[in-house]
């Protein structure tokens, strides 16, 4: 594979920047996670943190050098982080778990699918348009669907910040899993929070790529989102990819050339994720106990789906 990527988080005018984002790949697989600790309960950054850390180890015991069923690594591993949510809430005796919205990207063999809860959104653009996007799971955009109020009424809407699925409530979150996309050479996908596309109109973010390399645009976007929402701007990432294709094996790209996952030998993983080692914050919190049961989990799924793909066929 072959792709640029980059990535972007500021604090805004927050306290805590309760954003957390990364990505992986190996040599047949890339991974691209962001998640937004919900400000409205105690310890957003700590669900952020743990549902980035245990989707990304998930992805690095799992993806040999690929994922079987993408679709079914993602529910699992949302699910999983959601667990390992309430198992920090019971461990510290909270009231209630720590929540976090998530949006999850997998991209091989050409084909990208993509998982979420909440209101982090993930873009497709192509062509100078949106040519995917995901529909966020609030109350505003329940009202917007529903002609009650427009788009520019729901960015000041009162209740814009109603989530009713996320990671970390009472009740396991719903996770909506798109099929499989075919990438087209120049096509761009961007993770990214609230703080960002709650800034910006739509226009101004296919504008930022159409003229810009990922590299450009991404930073750019951020420092207008913040500018645009001022002096209570909230946290405000994105992570984003421009897809260049599938390659040969014996190609050697040039310095300039976009990331090529050739380079990565055979069992490797290239992250910009920071793993936690055990006995550092929130080290203890995902036991190598929660990581088998989890892999095991998304390995009954993935013979589930199977199964069931063989049943039909």
């Amino acid at each position: 594979m072959r792709f640029s990527i980059y990535q972007d988080s500021k604090k805004g005018g927050r306290k805590v920047n309760q954003d957390r984002m990364g990505y992986l790949y190996t040599r047949d697989s890339l991974l691209m996670v962001v998640a937004d600790g919900m400000g409205g309960h105690a310890r957003g950054e700590i669900a952020s943190e743990l549902t980035l850390q245990t989707i990304a180890e998930l992805f690095q015991r799992h993806a040999k050098p690929m994922l079987t069923d993408p679709a079914a690594f993602m529910e699992e591993a949302i699910l999983a982080s959601h667990r390992g949510l309430h198992s920090y809430r019971a461990e510290h005796s909270l009231p209630e778990a720590p929540r976090t919205t998530v949006v999850v990207c997998v991209i091989q063999q050409g084909l990208a699918m993509w998982a979420y809860a909440g209101d982090s959104r993930l873009y497709l653009i192509r062509g100078g348009r949106i040519a995917a996007r995901t529909v966020d799971h609030s109350r505003v955009h329940h009202l917007v669907s529903s002609g009650l109020i427009s788009d520019e009424d729901a960015k000041d809407h009162p209740e814009r910040n109603r989530i009713y699925n996320c990671v970390g409530a009472y009740v396991a979150p719903t996770v909506e899993v798109s099929h499989p996309m075919a990438l087209h050479s120049g096509d761009v996908i961007m993770l990214c929070t609230d703080g960002l596309w709650g800034a910006l109109q739509d226009r101004q973010i296919i504008d930022a790529f159409s003229d810009r390399t990922v590299m450009r645009a991404v930073p750019d976007l951020v420092s207008e989102a913040l500018e645009a929402a001022g002096a209570d701007a909230d946290n405000c990432t994105a992570v984003a990819m421009a897809w260049a294709g599938a390659e040969a094996v014996d190609m050697v790209p040039p310095t300039d050339a976009p990331v090529s996952t050739l380079a990565i030998p055979d069992g490797g993983v290239a992250t910009t994720i920071q793993f936690r080692r055990p006995g550092e914050e929130l080290g203890s919190e995902l036991t190598d106990d929660q990581i088998d049961e989890a892999v095991d989990e998304i390995q009954r799924a993935i013979h589930r789906s199977t199964k069931l793909v063989d049943d039909a066929s």
